[in-house]
């Protein structure tokens, strides 16, 4: 027996899907109605706003009025006091503060005495004279003094046993002072050992005393250096 109905033509077959749609179109048709809202057209109106320049403000013209200004005061008279000179007023005496060349002269000559000045022997006027170079012409006194020194030396030099057994040699440099009274001074030494530098010094000190170094006359100390070398025999 053949159905009369079309299967095609079911109308129960996408019920769903219209049911869904037409719940859908039933909440949006809902909201929209609550959310629709009306306003009054008065209280919409908007008016429209007009300013008035009120900044701009008429000033009136005024003028100034010019005060002439007050004549000056009359000059007040001039009175004129006269004052008897009856104090009798003391001359003060300023004495001068200058110096006459006289005292002027001695003051320098103070000084120089109290300054101890040191004069080389190479520029000194009057050398040192070393004893036995009293004779000896003015003009040679500075080379017998060297020779006398040389000879000094040579006769007591003594060679420091110490240094010979550790074979130390060189040159030792000294320096004294002949002082204004004639005695040895200030004896340095400086050289590669302290056994050498000690003999050295030993040899400088045994030097007699000599007749004091002269600059214009007056005596004053005269600095001397001189060089003594140690030197091994092989």
């Amino acid at each position: 027996m053949e159905p009369k109905k079309n299967p095609k033509v079911d109308l129960a077959k996408n019920s769903a899907l219209y049911f869904a749609i037409g719940l859908c179109l039933v909440l949006f048709l809902s909201w929209k109605m609550v959310e629709y809202k009306t306003y009054e057209k008065e209280s919409v109106d908007i008016g429209m706003l007009t300013v008035d320049d009120d900044d701009e403000e008429e000033v009136p013209l005024t003028e100034q009025l010019k005060t002439p200004p007050p004549p000056p005061p009359p000059p007040a008279p001039q009175i004129i006091e006269v004052v008897e000179d009856e104090e009798d007023v003391e001359e003060t005496v300023i004495e001068s503060t200058e110096t006459t060349q006289e005292e002027v002269i001695e003051e320098v000559e103070v000084l120089e005495e109290e300054v101890d000045v040191d004069v080389p022997f190479a520029i000194i006027e009057d050398v040192p004279l070393f004893p036995g170079c009293e004779r000896v012409k003015k003009s040679e006194r500075r080379k017998c003094f060297q020779e006398k020194l040389d000879k000094h030396v040579l006769k007591n030099f003594r060679y420091p046993e110490i240094a010979q057994e550790m074979g130390v040699q060189g040159r030792v440099f000294v320096t004294f002072v002949i002082d204004r009274d004639g005695t040895i001074t200030g004896i340095r030494t400086r050289g590669p050992d302290k056994n050498l530098e000690k003999e050295a010094a030993r040899i400088i000190g045994k030097l007699p005393n000599m007749t004091p170094g002269k600059q214009r006359g007056r005596a004053v100390r005269v600095p001397f250096s001189y060089p003594i070398n140690f030197r091994l025999q092989q």
